[in-house]
């Protein structure tokens, strides 16, 4: 018996391998549509809006963007933003800019908020917010130029320049929250939902 009970796969609004992974992973099978959509165009219009709820209306606009492609399938959307105090990072454009992030981040705690949304036929039928803090530690200079070696291309990939499920791992002295959060989909609650509502074995 299948633990995933629906006709069809999930459709997972999102290009990160991370979150394929860890949907699959979880048994529950998954078709692949990234969204087209101007996150930073809807992220401007949301000037007054904490990172808390650009993460979840980020991961909104993509299940609806792909919704509207597929009627009748369930799409799960999902966005990750990282917060230094009133200071809001994106994935770095290079890796100058990776190392720059990391030099900010150093030594200081900032926080992950990853908002996940389900949706049917254009409406939301679940949507949830997960927060993780993570502390960085003082790693010297000469560390920050081995870790950006190490990880490669892969710090262009994430907000904060760091998967901590890779060499990100070592930037850390403490880390707050659950993993899931941390690597950009809340599972557990999506889970319950899911079971919840039919479509996964309980």
């Amino acid at each position: 018996m299948s633990l995933w009970l629906a006709r069809e796969p999930l459709v997972l609004a999102s290009k990160s391998a991370v979150r394929r992974v860890i949907v699959e992973n979880a048994g529950i099978p998954v078709a692949v549509h990234p969204a087209d959509i101007d996150e930073r165009m809807l992220e401007s219009r949301m000037k007054s809006a904490g990172p808390r709820e650009v993460a979840q209306a980020l991961a909104l606009a993509k299940a609806q963007a792909v919704s509207a492609m597929l009627p009748g399938r369930l799409v799960l959307g999902a966005d990750q933003t990282l917060a230094l105090g009133d200071t809001v990072f994106y994935k770095p454009a290079d890796k100058d800019a990776a190392r720059s992030q990391l030099q900010t981040l150093r030594g200081a705690t900032h926080t992950l908020h990853a908002g996940i949304a389900l949706v049917e036929d254009g409406a939301e039928v679940f949507a949830h917010t997960a927060v993780a803090q993570l502390t960085m530690r003082q790693f010297s200079d000469d560390f920050l130029e081995a870790y950006l070696s190490a990880a490669g291309d892969a710090v262009l990939h994430s907000v904060g320049a760091y998967q901590i499920e890779g060499a990100g791992i070592h930037l850390f002295d403490r880390i707050d929250g659950d993993q899931f959060t941390i690597m950009g989909l809340p599972l557990l609650p999506l889970l319950n939902f899911l079971r919840g509502w039919g479509y996964l074995a309980a």
